[in-house]
C-alpha cells in the first residue's frame, strides 16, 4: 500500500482536493494522509480543520504555521520545518499539493529535497500577482502535474516539464459542484442563519504586491457595497499580508442588516449559496472559475485574477467606488447563462485514481530533466 500525503492550508485548496481524498478512502492500494496547516488552524478563520474532521477523513495531522507577522517568507520557512519533520516520520510515497499558496511551495520543496515524488494540482495557470510566481515555482519543484486543461499543459511544457509527467484531469472542485450531495439552498441558509430571500456573495482578498493601496481599495469596496441596496453574504479574506486592513474596513458593515459576515463556509454549503446567489463580487478565483458553471454573474475587482482565463459572465472593474458600483449594476442586468468552460466535466477524482493505479507514474524519476523546446 502506497502512502499519499495531501497538504492543505486553506478552505479553498481543501475544496480542490476533497474529491481526490474521497476516492482514496478505504482504497486497498493507497493510504491517504492529510497535513492540515495555515488558515485551517486559525481560530479567527473558524478553525476549519474541524470541517476536515467532520468529513470523516482519516490520518489528519495538524500543524500551526502562523507567525506573529503576516509574512509569507516566515510562513514558508515554518511550514517547511514542520512538514519536513512530518514526512520523515510518515515516509510517504507521494506528496500532493495544490495551487499557488506558500504551503504548496513548502510541500514541494520538502518533497523534492527528500527525494519524494511531488504531484502539483492546477499548475500551468496564470494570474499576474505574486501567486503566479509561487505557482510556477511549485511546478518546477514538482515531478507530476495534474492540470485543468490543455492550455495549462502547454504552459508547463513551455517551462521545460516532460509531457509524460503531465495529466489533464480538469479542476477537481467541479466534481463537488455537480455532485448529488450538495445541500439544498434552504438547508444552507438555515445552517448559516441567512434570512435573505435574495443576496450576493462578497469575497475580497489582499493583494500583497499592492499593500500600500490595500486600505484604500478595501474601503472603496465597502463604500460601494454600503451605497448599494442588495443583501450580501460576506466571507472573510485569506490571511495574506493586508488582511487586517480588509477586516478594518469590514467593521463598517457589522451592524448593517443587509450583511451577514462569516469567517469561512463549508465548501458544499458555499457552493449551494453561490449557485443560488444573484451575483458574486470581489477578487476571489471562485468568481472566475466556479460562477460560470452555475450561470452566476461575477464582478471581478482589480488585479488579483489578472490574466486568468475569463468568460462573458465575468465583469472586470478597477478599484474605484464608481467602477465597482458600475460592475454591480451590470451584474444585476446580466442575463443568467451557463457557459462552456474548459476546466473539466466532474470526473477529476476518477482520472486521478486511474493515474495512481498505473505503475508508469510511480516510475517517474525524482531526478527531474528539463525539456528543451
Amino acid at each position: 500500500m502506497r502512502k499519499i500525503v495531501f497538504l492543505t492550508g486553506t478552505r479553498a485548496d481543501f475544496g480542490k482536493i476533497k474529491s481526490l481524498l474521497q476516492i482514496l478512502q478505504d482504497n486497498p492500494d493507497h493510504e491517504a494522509h492529510i497535513f492540515a496547516t495555515g488558515m485551517h488552524m486559525i481560530e479567527k478563520y473558524g478553525n476549519t480543520v474541524i470541517e476536515i474532521e467532520k468529513c470523516g477523513f482519516k490520518n489528519i495531522y495538524q500543524f500551526i504555521n502562523s507567525t506573529s507577522e503576516a509574512s509569507m517568507d516566515l510562513t514558508l520557512a515554518k511550514t517547511v520545518e514542520g512538514f519536513s519533520s512530518y514526512v520523515k516520520r510518515v515516509k510517504p510515497d507521494l506528496i500532493v499539493v495544490h495551487g499557488d499558496r506558500v504551503e504548496a511551495l513548502a510541500g514541494a520543496l520538502v518533497g523534492s529535497l527528500n527525494n519524494i515524488l511531488v504531484a502539483h494540482i492546477e499548475g500551468g495557470e496564470i494570474s499576474g500577482t505574486i501567486d503566479e510566481l509561487i505557482r510556477h515555482s511549485t511546478s518546477k519543484m514538482s515531478h507530476i502535474h495534474y492540470v485543468s486543461n490543455d492550455l495549462a499543459k502547454k504552459r508547463l511544457i513551455q517551462m521545460g516539464e516532460l509531457e509524460e509527467s503531465i495529466f489533464i484531469i480538469g479542476s477537481p472542485d467541479i466534481d463537488i459542484m455537480f455532485s448529488d450531495t450538495l445541500p439544498t439552498i434552504d438547508i444552507a441558509k438555515e445552517y448559516y442563519d441567512i434570512v435573505f430571500k435574495d443576496y450576493a456573495i462578497a469575497m475580497f482578498h489582499p493583494v500583497t504586491t499592492e499593500y500600500a493601496h490595500m486600505s484604500l481599495n478595501a474601503n472603496n469596496f465597502v463604500d460601494a457595497l454600503l451605497d448599494d441596496t442588495n443583501n450580501y453574504v460576506v466571507i472573510y479574506p485569506n490571511n495574506d499580508l493586508g488582511s487586517e486592513l480588509i477586516f478594518n474596513a469590514y467593521e463598517r458593515l457589522r451592524d448593517n442588516p443587509r450583511f451577514r459576515i462569516f469567517p469561512s463556509a463549508r465548501f458544499e454549503y458555499f457552493l449551494s449559496l453561490l449557485k443560488h446567489s444573484k451575483f458574486m463580487i470581489g477578487n476571489s478565483s471562485a468568481g472566475i472559475r466556479e460562477t460560470p458553471y452555475y450561470g452566476v454573474p461575477a464582478v471581478n475587482i482589480g488585479t488579483r485574477q489578472q490574466n486568468r482565463a475569463s468568460h462573458e459572465s465575468v465583469i472586470n472593474t478597477d478599484y474605484s467606488v464608481e467602477g465597482i458600483k458600475d460592475g454591480i449594476a451590470r451584474a444585476i442586468d446580466a442575463k443568467p447563462a451557463i457557459e462552456e468552460i474548459d476546466f473539466g466535466t466532474g470526473n477529476s477524482a476518477k482520472m486521478f485514481l486511474e493515474t495512481l493505479n498505473n505503475e508508469e507514474i510511480w516510475q517517474l524519476s525524482n531526478q527531474k530533466q528539463f525539456l528543451d523546446l
